[in-house]
């Protein structure tokens, strides 16, 4: 067998070298360049499995013989322990004594709450409440208070971070708190980083869900209120049809009509259609009036959000970031009174009514209502369409951030005119057949 072996081997060696495949030995310059890859691979991931798929994907593209199994898993076991050493290295200048005590203070059980902070942070939001808003409010309130929005985390790598917050999730406080200190701040760390991001991302969410919830109420009031309005609507068509054929008959005296309508109408039912009221709709058919009703549910959060919050404004918002800085401006000072000169133009037509008839009954309150109304339903729509954004959202960041700048685009033109076959002059030329290109 071992005789046979040496041939085998011998063929190996010469169809590799014909094929041109080359075997790694450890002090090698290729074994060195698996392990830098293996490291690189492990600060992205830290499955096992896929750093083997990797690392076996990346020998067949260098065309490097693959070594043993136990070699490579030993190397992969190397790759993810030196991963954790140079995770703590990059972040040990964040790790001051300040610092490293609020992260311990995250795995202690806090009395007021009952439960420790870590568990406190990682709970989500099931519905959207008032309640909900402002406890996601007070979790903001408390990571922005850690300094953890300006956590600059940017050494690490995008998957390495969410990786570590990952785990930070899905541990206990006793789990962490077993860990050396070399993997235990890294994870809490990027918890903090990544907690900052992710609650600010869900406190928009359940302000924008919390708004929209009353609002769908007030539709549905307001569908009802118009049913009944198309049902008192009919009562007097019916009338009308009774009414119409006497007052357009010529041979019926003037003298006999209201005799003649009394007897077939009914005194009875006249009397009831003209007690009933008959206002004209307003353009959004009394919406925003329904709407009015859970003014005092919203006030119990929005100043909140408003606070916390720094909404930015796109282009063609000017006016609506404007509205947005003298409500702040009136819920720090406690005034009940807008400003006459105050931004309107940013409410919709439909809307605009409302404002009107309470500036010019001198309703100082209505008119509170009705413009703080539009502006929070101003800023919900600009955050659905993108036309306002949040600093240090993922969600709701600008929407211009995920474009290259003229700067990148700059370096990048060239190759990616290269690899698309398209031309780098951006005008337009006119084909023979009349099209543009």
């Amino acid at each position: 067998m071992g005789g046979a072996a040496r041939p085998a081997l011998i063929h190996l060696r010469l169809v590799a070298g014909y094929l041109g495949w080359h075997q790694a030995p450890p002090g090698s310059v290729r074994y060195k360049e698996l392990r830098q890859f293996l490291l690189d691979r492990s600060m992205e991931h830290d499955s096992p499995a896929l750093l083997f798929n990797l690392a076996a994907g990346y020998l067949i593209a260098t065309k490097v013989i693959r070594p043993g199994l136990v070699t490579l898993m030993e190397l992969i076991g190397w790759a993810r322990a030196a991963a954790t050493s140079l995770t703590y290295q990059k972040v040990a200048h964040l790790l001051a004594a300040p610092l490293t005590s609020d992260l311990d203070r995250l795995l202690m059980v806090d009395a007021g709450l009952g439960r420790t902070r870590l568990a406190w942070l990682n709970e989500r939001v099931t519905e959207a409440t008032a309640a909900a808003v402002n406890t996601t409010a007070e979790r903001l309130r408390y990571l922005r208070a850690l300094d953890a929005h300006n956590l600059d985390l940017s050494v690490l790598p995008a998957e390495r971070r969410r990786f570590l917050a990952l785990v930070g999730r899905r541990s206990t406080s006793q789990a962490l708190e077993r860990r050396e200190p070399q993997r235990r701040y890294p994870i809490l760390l990027a918890l903090a980083g990544q907690s900052a991001i992710d609650v600010l991302d869900e406190l928009i969410a359940v302000f924008d869900q919390a708004i929209s919830a009353r609002e769908s109420h007030a539709r549905i009031k307001t569908d009802k209120q118009l049913s009944e309005r198309a049902r008192k609507g009919e009562t007097r068509q019916l009338l009308l049809e009774t009414i119409l054929p006497v007052l357009a008959d010529p041979s019926v005296p003037d003298e006999l009509v209201g005799g003649i309508l009394r007897d077939r109408i009914g005194m009875q039912v006249l009397r009831e259609v003209q007690e009933s009221t008959w206002t004209p709709l307003p353009a959004d058919h009394g919406h925003l009036s329904s709407l009015d009703a859970s003014y005092a549910y919203l006030r119990q959060f929005a100043p909140q959000v408003l606070a916390m919050v720094d909404f930015q404004g796109g282009p063609g918002t000017a006016e609506l970031m404007r509205a947005v800085t003298v409500l702040k401006q009136l819920n720090a000072s406690g005034g009940r009174k807008v400003p006459d000169d105050a931004p309107a133009g940013f409410v919709p037509r439909r809307y605009a009514d409302y404002l009107t008839q309470a500036r010019r009954s001198a309703d100082v309150t209505a008119y509170r209502h009705y413009w703080e109304l539009c502006v929070l339903l101003a800023v919900r729509d600009g955050l659905r369409s993108g036309d306002i954004y949040v600093p240090g959202s993922r969600r709701y960041a600008d929407p211009s951030s995920y474009l290259f700048t003229p700067a990148q685009w700059a370096v990048r033109r060239s190759e990616f005119c290269a690899l698309t076959g398209k031309s780098s002059d951006a005008g337009f030329e006119q084909q023979p057949n009349g099209q543009w290109r």
